[in-house]
């Protein structure tokens, strides 16, 4: 099998974004709890963020015209790769403590791993993305791990 990721491609391993800071009110966590239709009283009355509040939460907002087919805003930290269909490959997320309101957020997202494996319809190269999240005393409050796959 031929290499598809080139030095050039690996040197994004280890890139980060800016951080982003958040805001977290009471308000953005009824709406997020309403339209996920939770169902716990601590979350419908804002007292704490539903875990996945922050799934979302430091996404770039953009103009509908500039998201990408999959509905998300293209990445800084995706190199041009020699292969085009991105697909989801699994998050894996810890909590260290839940999201309140009033708490400012600090969240970094940065490329950790890019890779290649054979599939049965032809080459994969998995790209492996960081999101570290923080309070602003620097406490942890999440990480997650994203995969994306492109084939």
């Amino acid at each position: 099998m031929a290499e598809l990721i080139t030095p050039e491609i690996r040197a994004w391993i280890g890139r980060s974004e800016a951080p982003v800071r958040v805001e977290v009110s009471r308000r953005d966590i009824v709406k997020y709890a309403i339209a996920t239709e939770q169902r716990l009283e601590k979350y419908r009355n804002g007292d704490e963020a539903p875990p996945m509040f922050t799934f979302g939460a430091f996404r770039e907002i953009v103009p509908l015209d500039e998201l990408g087919p999959d509905g998300i805003a293209k990445q800084s930290l995706t190199p041009e790769l020699p292969l085009k269909r991105v697909m989801a490959g699994g998050n894996t997320v810890r909590y260290h403590r839940p999201v309140r309101p009033g708490d400012v957020l600090v969240g970094t997202l940065s490329l950790s791993d890019i890779f290649e494996k054979q599939g049965s319809s032809g080459p994969l190269i998995f790209l492996v993305y960081e999101l570290k999240v923080e309070n602003e005393d620097g406490e942890p409050v999440m990480d997650e791990s994203q995969t994306r796959i492109v084939r």
